[in-house]
């Protein structure tokens, strides 16, 4: 049901020419309060349902998170206007499936990297720190990690020359398949996690135990295969799930403290961290 209403409100934006500023944030709401339903009606862990304080506390995060996606469309939107070609030299049929894989890919290559380099951990990590998975912790991160991610993948999408109509499309996909491997639903999507990104592959990759812990695409599940770091396996589930040293990062609740937390001096290795 998510991917059809994807799909019909992209093509409704398509052809009825929706305004995009609209249509998006529009877009985003019903997915979360569709996705925030199905979480009470078939929850996977009845126990990672937020309370009252958690609820507070990733409204702040999902603010933040906004703040951050708005900056970094601010940024490079000036780009896309300039680079993208009035007359796109592929039919948009070709062009939205493209734009989608050329996505997909800066998506994932950052973020492996902010899991490798321990100065990008600074800031993805905040998004490790909940010890449990649902929709609405999927807004916490650190600000300036998501103008980092999605500022990368909307750039390589203007430098590849693909139309604003493309990206707006794949954007919509993008955000709910975002959202939704972050649900804490009972659902099962089987042979087509070898396809789609999945919550039973999502929450292994916040797995605590590092062998297990790979999916870094959000979207696709193409780049895990060709890169070796697709792990999923029918029935899987993660050994635990959060950091495997709870005091290298602030509480999620403490918020100005993870906001500067890579400001610190001293930092372990994502490896010693989490998965």
């Amino acid at each position: 049901m998510l991917l059809a209403a994807t799909v019909l409100t992209a093509a409704g934006s398509l052809t009825g020419h929706w305004d995009p500023g609209r249509v998006s944030p529009l877009f985003l709401l019903g997915t979360v309060l569709y996705l925030s339903a199905l979480e009470r009606l078939i929850p996977h862990q009845r126990e990672w349902h937020p309370d009252g304080a958690e609820w507070r506390w990733y409204g702040v995060y999902f603010l933040l998170t906004m703040a951050g996606g708005a900056l970094a469309q601010f940024l490079v939107t000036r780009s896309v206007r300039t680079l993208s070609p009035a007359h796109p030299a592929l039919p948009l049929w070709a062009e939205i499936p493209l734009a989608l894989l050329g996505g997909s890919l800066a998506s994932y290559l950052v973020h492996r990297l902010e899991h490798a380099s321990p100065l990008l951990w600074r800031l993805h990590g905040v998004h490790h720190v909940p010890r449990k998975v649902n929709v609405a912790n999927n807004g916490v991160n650190h600000v300036l990690d998501i103008v980092l991610a999605q500022g990368a993948v909307q750039l390589t999408l203007a430098l590849a020359g693909f139309s604003s109509r493309s990206v707006l499309a794949t954007g919509l996909f993008v955000v709910a398949q975002g959202y939704f491997v972050h649900a804490n639903i009972d659902v099962r999507i089987g042979p087509l996690n070898h396809v789609l990104a999945s919550p039973e592959q999502h929450r292994m990759h916040h797995s605590t135990e590092l062998s297990e812990a790979g999916h870094y695409g959000s979207d696709l599940s193409c780049w895990d295969h060709l890169f070796g770091s697709f792990t999923w396996r029918p029935g899987r589930q993660p050994a635990g799930i959060g950091l495997g040293d709870t005091s290298s990062f602030p509480g999620t609740g403490e918020i100005l403290a993870s906001l500067l937390h890579p400001l610190r001096r001293r930092m372990r290795r994502p490896g010693g961290e989490t998965a």
